[in-house]
C-alpha cells in the first residue's frame, strides 16, 4: 500500500473515498510479493496491482464490496483446475487479499501515507490475521522507535509491534511477523504485516562517459536516486545527464569517502582507467554496500587487480567485485551495456541466476519475496 502513497494521499486531501486491498500472504509461485496494492475509489478510479492480472477484476469488486459495507475483509485466491469459471492465479500460486475501507477514521493510515508521500521513512504495521476486532488496526512507527496508533488488545502487543517493525523498516523491506495476542514473540493468533517506506536506493556511477548516460536511464527506470560522479568537469555536466538526480565533479575516490551509502547502494565503475579505478574501487570493496562493479576487458581486469593487491585490497574484498561488469547477453551499444548491467544488479539483488529461464526448471518468482498463505482461520 505503501507504494502507492503519493497517489492516496492526493485522494485523501482531496476527501475522495476508496478502498485498498493489499496482499498478505503469498504461497508457492505467485506474481506480485506481500505490500503490492490495488486502490479502487468511490467514482470506480483504480491503481496498482495485486496479481499483474490475473484477479484484478475479483479484487476491484471486493473493494466495491468493501466501501460499501464499511468492513475490512480476507479472501483467498488460488487457483481452480476442475472450475472453469473461478477466479484464480493462472500461477499456480496462492495470495491472500486484505481489503480496506479508508475514511476519516484511519487516521494512522493517513499519517503513514502523507510521511511515505514525502519521502520519510516509516512502516505500517497492521493486523491482518487474528481476531475479528484486530483485523485491519495499524501503528505507524518511525526510524527511532516513536510510534502512533495501537493495535488494541494487550498492553504489550503494541511494544512488540513496534520492535518487529522497526526492524523491518532499518532493513529497509516489508515482512511479516507471527506473535502471540499477548505480545509475546511466540507464534500464535496473530499476524503483522509490516510495510516499510524508505528513501530510494543509490546507484552511484562513476565515469562520465556515453556508458554512464544509458546507465543513468536504467538506474531511474528500476527506480534508484542515481549520481553521476568525475574528475572531469568538461564530461560531468547537466546537458550529458539530463536524467541524473546529481552530478558530481570530484575525484571519484574522494567523493565516495564522504558518501551516504548503506546496504542497498550501488557502485558501478565505468572509468576504466587505473588513475580512478584503482583509488575508488578500493574504498568501495570496504564498503557494506550491495554491489560493486567495473568496466573494462578481462586484461583490465586482471591489471586491475594486481594492482589493488599491492595497494592493500585482501582476497575477500576483490572477489566482492563484479568484474568484467554486468551479464553475458553479447552487449554491444551502451544501452544494450546498461541492459547487461541492470540485469546483474537485479539478480544479485534477488539471488538470481542470471541463466535463461527456459529449461532451467529454477522458480520464477523467488523464495525469498514469498511468505506462507495465512491459516483459514480469517
Amino acid at each position: 500500500m505503501l507504494d502507492l502513497s503519493r497517489h492516496l494521499h492526493e485522494w485523501i486531501e482531496e476527501g475522495r473515498e476508496f478502498a485498498v486491498a493489499t496482499v498478505v500472504a503469498v504461497g508457492g509461485s505467485a506474481p506480485r510479493p506481500p505490500g503490492a496494492a490495488l486502490a479502487v475509489a468511490a467514482d470506480g478510479t483504480a491503481i496498482g496491482s495485486v496479481s499483474g492480472g490475473c484477479v484484478e477484476g475479483a479484487v476491484y469488486d471486493l473493494c466495491l464490496q468493501a466501501l460499501r459495507d464499511g468492513e475490512t475483509l480476507v479472501e483467498r485466491f488460488g487457483y481452480s483446475g476442475e472450475d472453469a469459471f473461478a477466479v484464480g492465479l493462472t500461477c499456480g500460486g496462492t495470495i491472500d487479499v486484505m481489503v480496506t475501507p479508508f475514511d476519516a477514521g484511519r487516521a494512522v493510515e493517513a499519517i503513514a501515507l502523507a510521511a511515505a508521500a514525502g519521502g520519510e521513512p516509516v512502516a505500517l504495521a497492521r493486523v491482518v490475521r487474528g481476531p475479528a476486532g484486530l483485523l485491519g488496526r495499524a501503528v505507524l512507527v518511525r526510524p527511532d522507535g516513536t510510534h502512533e496508533g495501537s493495535l488494541g488488545g494487550h498492553p504489550r502487543l503494541d511494544r512488540t509491534a513496534t520492535d518487529q517493525a522497526r526492524a523491518l523498516l532499518e532493513a529497509g523491506r516489508t515482512g511479516t511477523a507471527d506473535l502471540s495476542e499477548d505480545g509475546s514473540h511466540c507464534p500464535g493468533g496473530l499476524t503483522l504485516l509490516v510495510e516499510c517506506a524508505v528513501p530510494p536506493p543509490r546507484m552511484i556511477v562513476f565515469g562520465a562517459i556515453d556508458f554512464a548516460a544509458a546507465l543513468v536511464r536504467a538506474g531511474k527506470f528500476l527506480g534508484y536516486h542515481v549520481t553521476v560522479c568525475d574528475a572531469r568537469p568538461v564530461f560531468a555536466t547537466r546537458a550529458r545527464f539530463p536524467e541524473a538526480d546529481d552530478i558530481v565533479v570530484d575525484w571519484p575516490h574522494r567523493y565516495l569517502r564522504g558518501a551516504e551509502t548503506d546496504r542497498r547502494t550501488v557502485l558501478c565503475v565505468l572509468t576504466h582507467d587505473a588513475r580512478f579505478d584503482v583509488p575508488l574501487l578500493a574504498e568501495a570493496l570496504r564498503l557494506p554496500v550491495a554491489y560493486v562493479g567495473a568496466m573494462g576487458s578481462r586484461r583490465t581486469h586482471e591489471d586491475r587487480n594486481r594492482r589493488l593487491r599491492e595497494a592493500g585490497v585482501g582476497e575477500r574484498e576483490l572477489a566482492r567485485l563484479r568484474s568484467p561488469i554486468g551479464l553475458d547477453l553479447g552487449a554491444r551499444t551502451p544501452e544494450e551495456t546498461a541492459v547487461s548491467i541492470a540485469a546483474e544488479i537485479v539478480a544479485a539483488r534477488h539471488g538470481g541466476t542470471g541463466r535463461p529461464l527456459t529449461g532451467s526448471g529454477t522458480p520464477i518468482h523467488r523464495a525469498g519475496r514469498q511468505t506462507e498463505p495465512l491459516p483459514r482461520a480469517v
